[in-house]
């Protein structure tokens, strides 16, 4: 066990704890301190995560372990619930050994995104923990892959300059190699990437291994399932999908962050990730997703896993009827999809014959439509009406309405056999007969029509011999949807107007918004065309070339309101004032330094 250590800080890396370390140990040699942590002078410094921890706790003393380690100062738990159970067992043993195969496991070889080859850190952190602690530390929190923002002050990350010149030096922060300035870009996407960067912390903060891959494909089916996204044969609506994160993200996201989506592609990440693949996915992208769902990572953690549409039998049986009224002895649902509203349906078949339909809710004791009433139904209604009830009072007592109740009694007995699941032989003969003859009489009748024609003989055998129906009927008859042509001269001076509307509204924000064709585009609900059929709109592409702002343009109209403002407070102009304001680089601020002096000039001239 070592004498002292440097024991980490909250959230701290071990990687900066023993950098730490060797400044205070006063080693000069970095060898030298991997050997009295590791009892090896070869191993390879890693910032992520590390290895040979087993050696390393037992050093540092009974209150440090593998597990703690890894759970509280490394990346690891971003990446660790979205790895299989046997994944993660097998990384645990990688980084108590050598570690070799470690980020191959993790992904982070063949899946990686956003690489970070530098150390970063957030400003405000570094002033805070240099007041606390007395001097700043690498939190791990600002080293994950496609995090840009601090999760606590959420201001941009800043790369720290120092690199090291050995593959075994450590990387000490220290304060006069940072950047403390307050003054930051500005971000059109900063509410979602600060939203991203407060998941990712959260992720930090799950006890390690609590959930896994297994759990997490459940979870997201359950969600997506609130959404409409899932098929009657519980399979994922990849292409509705593909649309609802192509409407919340836009491309130039998902670009800058190596996540867009290529919709043909089968091993798109989207795919990969709602799919029981074995492929790893990115947790960043899990993260887009979670965005997506309107979820954060508490909320998916308490998310009770998949039961389908309509839970895990068994179901009531709804038949009033029957001595097992309301009892659960229905084991299974048949889950049909409602083609015209674009729902699922469950049939739910009791061994009473009795047969009910509902759409997808949570009480399911409610009956959306009786299909099949059955044996037991009949009997019963049967024995009523021979003991003299009365309509409303029988229709009362087997839960129908007193139309119903008449059809029945009426005589109506072809359909009491249909319904209670009898057929004739004989009849479905006959019945196959005369639809043969009807479809050889004519031919260019189509299903539906046929259907009207001879409904009787249609529904008998759909009921009874669907196979044998649909191969003798004719084939479905695909409509071609009307086309609607598009006056695009119409359309494009309608764009006009209303993007000079919204260029006035945006330019009297109080925030300045730069102006770009993606931004109008998304006020008004026209980006599609913007993007496809701009060729077609030619004033609306003229009136974009002319208010549209490249960055320089957007930096200039940004000075020139601080200049007005100053002027107008009475105000010292000063050139560092105006850039602090306006938060535009040092470099960027030299190449339009000569235009903001030109327009302060003439201001002043004209205010004489």
């Amino acid at each position: 066990m070592l004498p002292f250590f440097t024991n980490p800080y909250p959230n701290e890396l071990i990687y900066s704890a023993i950098a730490r370390y060797h400044f205070y140990s006063g080693n000069i040699d970095c060898k030298d301190t991997l050997e009295e942590l590791f009892d090896n002078r070869s191993v390879i410094p890693s910032v992520g995560i590390g290895s040979y921890f087993s050696v390393l706790a037992e050093k540092l003393g009974a209150q440090y372990s593998v597990e703690s380690l890894l759970a509280n100062h490394t990346i690891y738990p971003y990446y660790a619930s979205f790895l299989s159970k046997q994944r993660q067992q097998e990384i645990l043993n990688d980084v108590r050994e050598d570690g070799k195969a470690l980020y191959t496991r993790l992904g982070m070889v063949a899946g990686s995104i956003c690489i970070k080859n530098g150390i970063y850190y957030c400003a405000i952190c570094a002033k805070s923990d240099t007041e606390q602690y007395g001097e700043p530390y690498i939190h791990r929190e600002h080293q994950l892959q496609g995090i840009d923002y601090c999760p606590h002050h959420e201001v941009l990350l800043r790369e720290y300059s120092v690199t090291k010149d050995s593959r075994i030096e450590y990387i000490r922060f220290e304060l006069n190699h940072m950047n403390l300035s307050e003054l930051y870009e500005i971000d059109p996407h900063k509410e979602m990437s600060v939203y991203l960067a407060k998941q990712a912390y959260k992720l930090l903060h799950l006890p390690l291994h609590s959930i896994s891959r297994e759990n997490i494909n459940s979870k997201y089916k359950a969600l997506l399932r609130e959404y409409n996204l899932i098929t009657a044969s519980n399979q994922v609506r990849q292409y509705g999908l593909y649309q609802a994160i192509k409407n919340i993200f836009p491309y130039n996201f998902l670009q800058c962050y190596d996540s867009e989506l290529n919709e043909k592609d089968e091993y798109n990440w989207l795919k990969i990730l709602t799919r029981n693949m074995k492929r790893h996915v990115h947790p960043f992208r899990h993260l887009l997703l979670l965005y997506f769902l309107q979820q954060d990572v508490d909320s998916l953690i308490n998310q009770s896993d998949d039961t389908g549409a309509f839970g895990k039998g068994p179901f009531p049986c709804l038949n009033m009827a029957a001595s097992h009224y309301k009892q659960l002895v229905i084991p299974n649902v048949e889950v049909t999809r409602d083609y015209k509203l674009e729902s699922l349906i469950g049939t739910f078949t009791c061994s009473c014959g009795f047969i009910y339909a509902r759409k997808h809710t949570k009480d399911m004791f409610e009956i959306g439509r009786v299909k099949v009433f059955g044996k037991v139904w009949i009997k019963k209604l049967e024995a009523l009406a021979k003991e003299k009830w009365s309509i409303r009072a029988m229709a009362k007592i087997l839960g129908v309405d007193s139309k119903t109740i008449k059809r029945y009694l009426n005589g109506n007995v072809e359909l009491i056999q249909v319904e209670s699941h009898e057929y004739d032989v004989n009849k479905l003969g006959q019945y196959k007969q005369e639809l043969l003859k009807e479809i050889q009489q004519n031919p260019n009748l189509s299903r539906t029509a046929l259907r009207k024609k001879i409904a009787k003989q249609y529904m008998y055998l759909y009921h009874y011999d669907r196979s044998y129906l649909e191969s003798v009927l004719p084939k479905v008859q695909l409509r071609n949807k009307p086309t609607r042509s598009v006056d695009w001269s119409k359309r494009d001076q309608q764009y006009v107007q209303q993007i000079k509307r919204l260029h006035q509204q945006l330019l009297q924000e109080l925030k300045p918004i730069r102006i770009t064709k993606s931004i109008l585009g998304r006020r008004l609900g026209i980006s599609g065309n913007l993007e496809h059929h701009l060729d077609k709109l030619p004033s609306t592409n003229e009136l974009l070339n002319d208010i549209t702002e490249t960055v320089q343009d957007f930096q200039i109209r940004r000075c020139y309101k601080v200049i007005d403002a100053l002027i107008k407070q009475n105000s010292i102009i000063d050139l560092w004032r105006i850039q602090r304001i306006a938060a535009i680089k040092s470099h960027h601020f030299h190449e339009i330094k000569p235009q903001l002096k030109h327009y302060i000039e003439m201001k002043q001239e004209v205010s004489k």
